[in-house]
This record gives structure tokens, sequence and C-alpha cells, in this order.
């Protein structure tokens, strides 16, 4: 299997992987390792927004939507909790949470500040009216990262 490397630098910029807490995310992390060489630094990111949470809080624990305070806290536990995931496929991983909505210009401008080399997220596939309705993450960061992006679908 081929190793990705992206760009000449690739290898000193950072992976940014995009978790929301999701068991698809963490496929990502583990399909990520398989594609990409070891050792690399990584930024495991979960987006936040009151209300609108927009992750899976890890580990499943009820907290108030409404509160900002609550909300950030267990953002930052699910972004953590991705970091020990991307440490175990071999990545130099630190976490991050941000509040940010759109989702996906949340993770583009910190792609962005980070100079990250290659965004890595999960695509859930929402179909029908509910898609067209929600629109696709995925699909607007492929569309406005200016480096490389991949995404993983369930069963990779």
């Amino acid at each position: 299997m081929a190793m990705i490397e992206v760009g000449a630098t690739a290898p000193t910029r950072p992976v940014l992987f995009a978790y929301d807490g999701s068991a698809l995310a963490g496929l990502a992390i583990e399909h990520a390792a398989r594609e990409i060489a070891s050792g690399r630094d990584a930024l495991v990111l979960c987006v936040w927004q009151p209300a609108d949470v927009g992750f899976e809080p890890i580990p499943k624990r009820h907290f108030d939507a409404d509160a900002a305070n609550e909300v950030r806290r267990a953002a930052e536990e699910t972004a953590a909790y991705g970091a020990s995931l991307a440490e175990k496929e071999g990545f130099r991983a630190q976490s991050l949470a941000i509040e940010a909505a759109p989702t996906w210009k949340g993770i583009v401008a910190t792609a962005e500040e980070r100079h990250a080399s290659l965004i890595v997220l999960g695509s859930h596939r929402h179909s029908g009216l509910v898609g067209h309705l929600l629109g696709s993450v995925a699909a607007a960061v492929v569309a406005h990262a200016a480096c490389s992006v991949l995404v993983v679908h369930e069963g990779s």
C-alpha cells in the first residue's frame, strides 16, 4: 500500500482530523493511519456550537446544550478523546475545540491557521431531503480547503 505524501514539506506540517465523536470519525483516524506515514504531527479538532452542538460527546454524558461553557467542556473532552485515538494510531496528536458556525468554516479556518497539509474527516452521507437541507460538511470542506482533504466513508 502506498503512503500518502502531500506536497514537498508535508511531513513537517500537521494533519488535521475533524473529529465529532462519531464512530465514523474514529474510523477516519484509523484509515488515515494506514495511508499516511507514521509519526506525523496531528491536530484533532472538535467544532462546537451552543444549542446546535454538532458533535457526539465523549464519553456519552448529558449536558445542557444551551450552556456554552458545558458545550465547550464537552467538545474539549471529545477532542481529547479523538487525540488519544490518533496517538494509538501513531500520530503525535494534540486536541483543540473551537466554536464555529457552520462547522466546515471552523475546520477550514483552523487548517489554514495551523498550516495543515491534510484534512481528514468522515462523511456521514446524509441523503434525501435531510441531506439536502443539512448540507454536507465534507463536501463544503473539500470545496473550500486550500490543502488536500481525505474523506473516509462508512465501510472504508
